[in-house]
């Protein structure tokens, strides 16, 4: 458990700034929705007639005069790229930083083996990662209650657990990525949460590309979709979990043949 504590000591900081970031974004949105609602019928009426922008964030099936309408696509997009972000962050520079900040040697030298390294990596990863998504959910709760409205617990429960499989789903690919990088891979982290994100915006314009639903995380996070179903996609979120899947094992695999310098 010496690596667990020692990881989840370096990436407090880090922590502490997403999940507050996140969370202040969350409850300044939250606290908008009364001031906001009389205008949202209006709102909606004008994002209604914008066709391919309003299908791309699923606001042409989302009443935005209702808290769970402005909740899944207002917070949602919060949640969305703040926690993908996030994940993949952390993910991305687990196993590569120990080389870019010439830590390695002094790592490996102790009588761990390469997998316990893995193994307790990937741990701290998620715990960060299901504390951050507790606290805001519990944000969440108690600020929709401070403003006067009923909590809807299944409908956020749903949208928050959409996120946090996303986070995982990217923090274990990009976990992955990490065992084959040397020098960290910020970039390349960031940069496919934001492709993901786009993914999902072009399946919502197009028919013709709804096979990226497959493909994207964010294509089980649709508010428009959980709201209506009142459940997630299951078949989305298998394949999701096969790609983390596919992430950990290329991780494991990589990282134990690995020419560590």
């Amino acid at each position: 458990m010496t690596i667990l504590k020692h990881e989840l000591r370096q990436g407090k900081t880090a922590f502490l700034i997403w999940t507050a970031s996140i969370a202040f974004l969350l409850v300044t949105c939250i606290f908008l929705f009364p001031e906001m609602q009389e205008e949202m019928d209006a709102v909606g009426e004008i994002f209604a007639s914008m066709g391919s922008f309003t299908a791309a964030f699923g606001m042409d099936r989302l009443s935005f005069g209702t808290l769970l309408g402005f909740y899944s696509v207002e917070c949602g997009n919060i949640l969305g790229l703040g926690g993908a972000f996030f994940a993949s962050l952390i993910g991305v520079s687990s196993l590569a930083k120990e080389e870019k900040e010439k830590t390695a040697e002094f790592l490996l030298t102790h009588p761990i083996s390469r997998m316990r390294v893995v193994t307790e990596k990937l741990a701290a990863i998620l715990v960060q990662i299901t504390v951050m998504n507790l606290i805001v959910f519990a944000v969440s709760l108690l600020c929709v209650n401070m403003i006067g409205e009923s909590i809807p617990w299944k409908e956020l429960f749903l949208i928050h657990g959409a996120y946090y499989l996303l986070e995982l789903e990217l923090a274990c690919i990009c976990f992955g990525i990490s065992a084959f990088l040397r020098w960290g891979g910020v970039g390349i982290g960031m940069g496919l949460s934001a492709l993901m994100y786009f993914l999902n915006l072009i399946a919502n314009m197009t028919e013709h590309a709804k096979f990226l639903k497959y493909i994207t995380p964010f294509g089980y996070c649709e508010g428009a979709d959980i709201l209506s179903d009142g459940a997630l996609n299951l078949a989305y979120v298998a394949v999701g979990i096969l790609f983390a899947c596919l992430g950990v094992t290329a991780a494991y695999l990589q990282y134990g043949k690995k020419d560590i310098r």
